[in-house]
């Protein structure tokens, strides 16, 4: 130990508020460590007292950026949104107390998503930690709140141990189903010297199936008339999607997907039937089907049509999670693996295809045109035309963000093409608001013009990130439907309880003033001409845009 650090240590003991000499290696200081270690070249953060040795730290090494953010919920919401676009852990950092308290609804969200998220936030020192003296940003109970979204939560007991519990919690995060974790860490810890030690890269075991039930799986699909593939957001979250590919170009085989599987295969793939699958007549040509692989699929509630889809006898369920296999329907062959090496394996043991399918995908596509062709009745000429002049400017790799608002539900969820693993980004749990700290998470991780279908209510859940925008320079197109209300509940309202409609009209800003105050490049328009125009304009521009649009100048949107 230098002459330096040990003089430290001892008037730290006297001191526990002193920061350590810039020269000294840290609790700080190994944080950055583990995070090149792990890879990590961005994180979403505010700043705080609580957390300012990290975030000088992160500086001093220079690897890992910090995109700023304005509420510690957005800096979580961000942070999925970079691990689903393909940039491995997602991490934001926050304070202790209020601001892990604020995190919350973000966690929320990464877990009922499944994404690959990581909280650092601080703790208060460690002389004061769960004493209940009302210490500043004091949380007796921290650990006890993450634990109820987090799979994993922890507290080092000394300042040398930070870097290894950190690349233990992202090894948790990102084996098998990704659930998020967090760590706190007090302050003094931070602040206080401590060993440099030798951190080595994660190793994360991704493990396959029995082969035997591989083998089965092949022989099933082999002898089908009818197959279909079923693909969730875990071939995305597993990045199987070149493995899905080659298994349906190798048999043939018609794939849909989920709405969070979307991307998993490109959509515009002649084997691709999008991902609508409830939507008539695609819906009795997926329940014809004898042979069904899903391959990373919860069946949730929404995509299943309150699970009403029908499913066949021979479902063959392939899943990272044992758990979810036959918790809505029985399976006849379980696999439990990752996704990637399951299709592998399967791939492996099938010869040349047994059945021409072509007449069976044919069927599928013309049931596909048929559902599509009832989409675009409830969207209406003015949102078809919205949503094609996006597809046309927007290049083929952008991210796709949607916010719970109608245009979203509509078609921005459905049939707005994805073609890209991870370009398809929406709130799983359904809530309204994440949409633009999802933008700028997506914009952060591809660097693309990254357009968001946000609603004016929704909006302004997370309005003050414009400010994260305009300061990152986040290529984040605001496609800003602007109904002067919440015309989900409005639908709600109408159809289940009638007039009086309270509670959802809405006083707004003027959007397009607020966000040119910080520097974005904003207009409003009331045709789809002016749409085109505008959208044109915003995916050349080198950074944020808004661009307000008038849903009332809009022919109606018509849910079924």
């Amino acid at each position: 130990m230098s002459l330096s650090s040990l003089l430290f240590r001892r008037a730290h003991r006297r001191n526990p508020s002193m920061p350590a000499p810039e020269s000294t290696h840290t609790g700080a200081d190994q944080v950055a460590d583990a995070l090149q270690t792990l890879g990590v070249r961005h994180v979403f953060a505010i700043a705080s007292i609580h957390n300012l040795p990290i975030l000088r730290a992160l500086h001093r090494r220079g690897f890992t950026e910090i995109v700023g953010m304005r509420h510690e919920q957005a800096a979580v919401h961000a942070a999925d949104a970079y691990a689903r676009s393909g940039g491995g852990l997602g991490v934001a950092i926050a304070s202790t107390g209020p601001g892990t308290a604020n995190t919350m609804g973000g966690l929320y969200e990464a877990s009922f998503a499944n994404s690959r998220v990581l909280l650092i936030t601080g703790q208060t020192e460690t002389y004061n930690l769960d004493k209940g003296k009302g210490a500043l940003h004091e949380a007796e109970h921290q650990p006890e709140m993450l634990r109820s979204l987090c799979r994993e939560v922890a507290r080092p007991r000394r300042g040398g141990d930070i870097g290894d519990i950190l690349l233990r919690l992202a090894r948790d995060v990102l084996t098998g189903r990704p659930q998020p974790a967090a760590v706190e860490i007090p302050i003094d810890m931070q602040r206080g010297p401590c060993e440099q030690i030798e951190l080595k890269p994660l190793e994360v075991p991704r493990d396959g199936v029995p082969d035997e039930h591989a083998r089965r799986a092949a022989e099933l699909l082999a002898s089908a008339e009818r197959p279909l593939i079923y693909a969730g957001a875990g071939v995305n979250t597993s990045g199987a999607g070149p493995q899905l590919l080659a298994l349906a170009e190798a048999t043939g085989i018609p794939v849909v997907t989920s709405r969070d599987g979307r991307g998993a295969i490109p959509e515009d793939h002649p084997q691709c039937l999008g991902g609508f699958a409830t939507v008539r007549p695609l819906r009795e040509y997926v329940e014809s089907a004898d042979v069904v692989l899903a391959v990373g699929a919860r069946f949730q509630m929404l995509p299943t049509d309150a699970w009403r889809l029908r499913m066949p006898e021979n479902l063959i369920h392939l899943d990272v999670d044992p758990t979810v296999i036959g918790r809505t329907y029985k399976a006849k062959l379980a696999l439990a693996g990752d996704a990637a090496r399951g299709l592998e394996q399967i791939h492996a043991h099938l010869g040349s295809p047994a059945r021409d399918h072509a007449e069976h995908l044919a069927r599928g596509r013309e049931a596909m045109a048929a559902a599509r062709q009832g989409i675009s009745a409830e969207m209406g000429p003015d949102h078809e035309a919205i949503c094609a002049s996006i597809r046309r400017h927007l290049p083929r790799r952008s991210p796709v963000v949607r916010d719970a608002t109608v245009p979203a539900y509509v078609y921005g969820d459905r049939v707005l093409p994805v073609y890209e693993p991870g370009s398809s980004i929406r709130p799983v749990g359904a809530a309204i608001g994440p949409g633009l700290p999802f933008a700028i998470g997506a914009a952060t991780v591809t660097g693309l013009p990254t357009v968001l279908i946000q609603g004016d209510g929704g909006f302004m859940l997370s309005v003050g990130e414009l400010a994260s925008a305009a300061q990152a320079g986040a290529k984040v197109i605001v496609c800003l439907f602007n109904d002067k209300g919440y015309g989900v509940l409005r639908e709600i309202l109408e159809r289940q309880y009638g007039p009086p409609q309270d509670d959802v009209d809405l006083v707004a800003p003027d959007f397009e003033a607020l966000a040119r105050s910080f520097g974005i490049a904003a207009e409003k328009v009331a045709d789809t001409a002016a749409f085109d125009a505008a959208f044109a304009r915003a995916v050349e521009h080198d950074g944020p845009s808004l661009i307000e649009i008038d849903m009332s100048a809009l022919h109606p949107l018509q849910r079924a």
